[in-house]
């Protein structure tokens, strides 16, 4: 089994703050296109609004998401990460032509179709230091050398870098990790 087979923890709490990833079915590059990035910011402000969440991070990458979040209570039955994997993928699923949605076909009985691979990564953030070196890892995630998608962290539009090097609150969801750290 590689490093990119292999499970990950996936393990929440809610009240504490957690750096996780979650990556798109077989690594994928579903993510590529704006129209997708924007069902990620839309959910997460919609959670954050209904104080189910607090977002001091993210990046929303091809194939793959990074976030700095704290659950705050459940949505109903489900945790608040539930809720964002299920209405992503269910609005994925209504913006991909029917070619499209095959490369997310799997044969499973509760599902046809599965956008989100199932080892999301849930880390505990426990100290200041801890908190942002995973920030800044996510914000120099784009220009990382297999990436390149821009030249500096806070020109990629989709993540909290110029939020916290430029005061840039674009996005109506994030509020400031030094508040927690």
């Amino acid at each position: 089994m590689n490093y990119f087979q292999q499970p990950r923890a996936s393990y929440t709490e809610i009240g504490k703050i957690y750096f996780w990833t979650a990556t798109i079915h077989n690594w994928l590059h579903l993510l590529s296109g704006d129209k997708f990035k924007e069902i990620i910011t839309d959910s997460l402000s919609y959670l954050s609004k209904k104080t189910l969440i607090d977002v001091f991070g993210f990046v929303i990458m091809p194939n793959h998401i990074h976030l700095i979040w704290r659950m705050n209570s459940l949505s109903g039955k489900e945790t608040p990460f539930g809720s964002f994997l299920k209405y992503t993928a269910h609005e994925f699923k209504k913006m991909l032509k029917e070619n499209e949605l095959q490369k997310f076909k799997v044969d499973a009985s509760n599902k046809r179709y599965e956008f989100w691979q199932r080892d999301s990564m849930a880390i505990e953030l426990y100290s200041p230091e801890v908190a942002y070196q995973k920030l800044n890892y996510i914000h120099e995630n784009p220009i990382a050398k297999d990436w390149s998608l821009v030249s500096e962290p806070s020109e990629y539009m989709y993540s909290s870098a110029s939020f916290y090097e430029h005061g840039d609150d674009r996005f109506n969801f994030l509020k400031h990790a030094g508040e927690e750290f």
